[in-house]
């Protein structure tokens, strides 16, 4: 334990000037970010990723599941969710603090490739979880975030400790999830696939057969791992993105209710009132004149 502090002690120091968004590393597929997040961004469609936490906690919902993870606790998405994450400081009051690392299919598959494969397979469990960090886990993270201070061994070197990472992650209680998304024939595979055409033409009305179809399964098997790995059905998917997707044009665009609902695919602003009131818990202009209020508050103290 006393080692897994020290480590966690490094991470933290080399990950200090990580902003309150989104903030690059230098090296590839690898982010950080510190302290008060804007609520808005916090709300989105978020990529395929390792989350490790630092220092605080972070809370995920992804349709009406809710997990919280804490510092050295990891967080796996294996597939593109449209969720609402909620940060908090440590009990202690530093800042909320993380790095990410987001799953390039062709590494996971190259690394699988090397690597014998496993006696089963999994289904029908979702694709977003939580686990504690082992001391192997963490020493390749910090070795990776270690190269920020070497940038020209990036090159060289963090493949290497890419590899690792996912390696480590793999033979954790979440590796059959970065078996299934790196495997094409895969129900989870195939519930990715699905998800790209939802959100290409999400403004567009969708049919669950004809998706169904493209996927290679009848309706019902396409509902149902459908819902197993997202926690929503297919049209909530889809009608989480439209949300979201609204939400930044009203508060980044300053797009008025109307325009955002129509813009998104909405045929009603009034269902697109009551939809989003139910999802964000405020009207959408009063959402947005709220998120803008707060945004707003920090720059002029």
């Amino acid at each position: 334990m006393a080692g897994m502090n020290t480590q966690l002690i490094e991470l933290r120091a080399l990950a200090a000037k990580a902003e309150n968004r989104r903030t690059e590393t230098g090296i590839p597929r690898v982010a950080m970010v510190q302290g008060a997040i804007p609520e808005h961004m916090l709300a989105a469609v978020y990529d395929p990723m390792i989350n490790l936490i630092l220092q605080g906690s972070k809370s995920m919902t992804v349709g009406d599941r809710t997990l919280r993870y804490d510092p050295a606790t990891y967080f796996v998405m294996s597939i593109e969710l449209p969720a609402v994450g909620t940060v908090h400081p440590a009990a202690t009051g530093e800042p909320y603090l993380a790095v990410s690392l987001t799953l390039d299919p062709t590494v996971l598959a190259t690394l699988l490739g090397d690597l014998p494969k496993p006696a089963g397979r999994y289904d029908h469990d979702a694709g977003f979880s939580v686990a504690a960090v082992t001391p192997e886990l963490m020493d390749a993270w910090l070795r990776l975030l270690r190269l920020m201070g070497n940038p020209e061994a990036i090159a060289a070197l963090a493949p290497v400790y890419e590899r690792e990472i996912l390696y480590r992650v793999l033979q954790g209680p979440h590796g059959w999830m970065l078996r299934e998304i790196a495997a094409p024939d895969t129900a989870m595979a195939r519930v990715s696939q699905a998800i790209q055409w939802i959100r290409r033409d999400f403004a567009e009305p969708i049919r669950v057969e004809a998706l169904a179809q493209k996927a290679a399964m009848s309706v019902s098997a396409f509902h149902r791992h459908f819902k197993a790995v997202t926690n929503l059905s297919p049209l909530q998917y889809q009608k989480r993105v439209r949300l979201l997707q609204a939400r930044t044009l009203m508060v980044a665009s300053a797009k008025n209710v109307t325009s955002a609902a129509f813009e998104v695919g909405y045929e009603s602003a009034t269902q697109f009132s009551r939809d989003y009131a139910r999802v964000f818990g405020l009207p959408p202009a009063r959402d947005a004149a709220r998120i803008l209020g707060e945004n707003r508050g920090p720059r002029a103290n």
